[in-house]
């Protein structure tokens, strides 16, 4: 087993990757401590609940005072946190080991078997999926989700020689451009989707294209490649690899699901395979979820053909632990059930942060929901790009009324033309009023959040779809409406 550092300090705890880590390394007793620029639910709850000390700021005097232990081993870097923060600068010039979050993944947490679950979208869901199921099956996985399940840990050291990590497309640290699953020692794959995004770092579709195939080409002769043949991104991938794969599917795969039933309170399908049908209920909201629970249920049952660890990974063991998966964080999230109180407004988070992502969650609201639908939109640094701007055309279909909230701060390239900066908030609610007739940007949280209480009644779902954490106003808005 991987001999593990005395003491840790992360910069950029904050981070949901990060403090999942921290966490992890807290739980097989490293010395873990960490410090950002500022600290918001749930990722500060987490980090306080599993005990695990922090402070705001950059103070290197306090990384390495007696109190948290002296001056770390290692140093943990979070993508946000930049190069030339003055604990990053501290490090480098005492000669302390530095590794980004995706460094970290790779030298700790993938394991002989290292299964990687990446794509554009469904990476999250599936990989929490995926080791909730190895989990329930007795395999005792170690893990890394970029996510927070609902209840697990978004990280975990196991025992056994396989693990199942979040495999990100996005750069791996502020001085490392390749993507994060360059580092994970992929010896099996799960794509779920391919669909051109981060234009801030893939500035054309062959560039984004290209490090999939690079993924897909490093597996070994012998690993498992699982992909879902629903999307043209993942169909490109295999064509020019000309890499065999597993596939899943709504037809024309190897895994094929149907017969989707969403409800409020739940999914239903069926999945076939040959000759063989199961049935699947689970709790999760979002049709999609299907699609990314059919991927999770083909990799473990072809997976159980090779495994030698004794476990219960048979197809209806596997069918049984979908069932009992509780999901994800936001991911189409019911921060409020309109269903249990009295006002009857329901309120929803998800990450949904690119003009895909939005589209197809706010499809599945209106498909369960049948009142208005008002959506709170903040895209990521890639969604603010020039580049990125026409996938916003029709996104938001399903919504009654799209409102752009004051954008978080982005740093800004001054020698950049003024048209190639990052879009602001009432530059992208103009663009997106081109197909959608009311969309309107609100620079005010205070009058956001009034506004949302003023529009909505019973019935109604307010949906928050974005990367970052709205500032509180998830919160202010159920408060107020209850």
């Amino acid at each position: 087993m991987q001999t593990l550092p005395k003491r840790i300090h992360v910069t950029g705890i904050c981070g949901v990757a990060t403090s999942a880590l921290a966490i992890a390394f807290h739980k097989k007793g490293v010395r873990v401590s960490g410090s950002d620029k500022g600290f918001f639910p749930p990722v500060s709850t987490a980090l306080e609940k599993a005990n695990v000390p922090f402070y705001a700021g950059w103070h290197p005097e306090k990384m390495i005072s007696a109190e948290y232990g002296g001056a770390p081993d290692l140093l943990i870097i979070g993508t946000s946190s930049g190069t030339q923060n003055p604990e990053t600068l501290y490090a480098r010039e005492h000669g302390i080991r530095i590794l980004s979050d995706a460094e970290v993944r790779g030298e700790f947490f993938a394991k002989k078997t290292s299964i990687v679950c990446a794509g554009t979208w469904g990476k999250t869901s599936s990989t929490t999926l995926l080791a909730h199921i190895f989990t329930e099956c007795g395999l005792d996985p170690s893990y890394v989700i970029g996510g927070l399940p609902s209840d697990m840990d978004a990280a975990y050291l196991g025992a056994s020689l396989v693990s199942v990590i979040e495999g990100d497309e996005y750069k791996s640290s502020p001085w490392d451009n390749r993507p994060k699953f360059a580092h994970m020692k992929t010896t099996d794959l799960l794509l779920s989707s391919v669909s051109w995004d981060h234009a801030d770092l893939y500035p054309t579709e062959a560039s984004f294209l290209k490090v999939f195939e690079e993924l897909v080409l490093s597996l070994p002769k012998d690993g498992l490649f699982v992909a879902c043949t629903d999307h043209s991104g993942v169909k490109k991938i295999i064509k020019e690899t000309g890499r065999a794969a597993t596939t899943y599917g709504k037809k024309d795969a190897d895994y094929i699901y149907s017969d989707v039933v969403q409800t409020k309170n739940g999914l239903h399908f069926t999945i076939t395979h040959k000759e063989n049908t199961y049935k699947i209920d689970c709790p999760l909201l979002g049709a999609f979820q299907a699609e990314n629970s059919v991927g999770c249920f083909a990799l473990a049952c072809e997976y159980a053909k090779t495994c030698t660890v004794k476990n219960t990974l048979s197809p209806e063991a596997v069918a049984h632990a979908i069932g009992t998966f509780k999901g994800l964080k936001r991911r189409l999230e019911k921060r409020l059930d309109g269903e249990t109180t009295i006002q009857g407004i329901t309120v929803i988070d998800d990450i949904a942060h690119s003009g895909e992502k939005a589209a197809a969650v706010l499809s599945n609201i209106q498909a369960v929901y049948t009142g208005k639908i008002i959506t709170i939109f903040e895209p990521n640094t890639g969604g603010r790009q020039m580049e990125s701007i026409t996938k916003y055309d029709n996104a938001f279909a399903s919504a009654d009324m799209v409102i752009i909230p004051r954008l978080t701060k982005l740093k800004i390239d001054t020698t950049k033309k003024q048209e190639d900066r990052p879009i602001e908030g009432d530059a992208l609610a103009a663009y997106i009023s081109k197909t959608h007739s009311n969309a309107i940007h609100i620079d005010s949280d205070t009058q956001l959040v009034a506004t949302l209480i003023e529009k909505t009644k019973k019935g109604d779902v307010i949906a928050f779809l974005g990367s970052h954490g709205f500032r509180g106003m998830i919160e202010e808005t159920i408060e107020k409406l209850k």
